[in-house]
């Protein structure tokens, strides 16, 4: 079965490179960020992982926690951690995942439940479908899915905005709309009567059409 957003995420214990943890207790009642990575010492994922060790102090201001997932052994990725440090310039701070029996790549949809084997012998292009991105909310459900192909890098500035969408829509009956950032304007949900718009929005809002209310963000 698919996960789909608003499923509960499901739970996990696994090793990683700072220990043995389970997901939920990880997780606790930050956000969180599983992403994954088909194989240790493949480029375009070496210059994610490091992409993301520059970033993740954004994530930490969100009360948003990363975690990465492969499923090579956690030693394999100690090892990565070096070659990421002295080709991008960051070493991984955050945990990543040793998955060497497939577990969480098949419990998350990555790769089929019934894929025979572990680690060993499996390519980058065995583990194509390994190369997914869950944001997940607090409650421990999954809030947004993205997945690239293998010879695309990830755009990780586009999931720092998504969060601080789902964070900000979260809190206010609010949308965000095409290419939003935050400070911008934003659209008052289409559950919010205007007579709890009024209440909601004392301001006023702008109304190109009806069911269009732009408003400022909500603070």
């Amino acid at each position: 079965m698919s996960l789909r957003i608003n499923d509960l995420a499901p739970n996990f214990k696994a090793e990683t490179t700072q220990g043995p943890i389970d997901f939920h207790q990880w997780i606790g009642d930050s956000w969180a960020i599983l992403f994954s990575h088909p194989k240790d010492f493949t480029p375009v994922c070496t210059t994610e992982l490091g992409y993301m060790a520059k970033i993740e102090p954004e994530f930490t201001r969100r009360n948003c926690k990363l975690i990465g997932l492969s499923v090579d052994p956690v030693d394999a990725h100690e090892r990565w951690a070096k070659d990421i440090e002295e080709t991008q310039g960051h070493a991984p701070k955050y945990p990543m995942i040793g998955d060497t029996e497939l577990a969480v790549a098949k419990l998350y949809n990555m790769l089929p439940a019934d894929e025979a084997g572990t680690w060993e012998g499996r390519t980058a292009t065995t583990n194509a479908t390994v190369r997914s991105v869950f944001v997940i909310g607090p409650d421990k459900k999954i809030k947004m899915t993205l997945t690239y192909p293998m010879t695309s890098g990830r755009n990780f500035d586009e999931i720092l905005r998504v969060l601080d969408s789902i964070q900000l829509t979260a809190k206010h009956r609010v949308a965000t709309p095409v290419n939003w950032k935050q400070g911008e304007d934003v659209i008052i949900a289409g559950s919010v009567s205007d007579d709890e718009a009024k209440t909601l929005f004392p301001a006023g809002w702008k109304a190109p059409k009806p069911y269009l209310r732009v408003v400022a963000q909500p603070r």
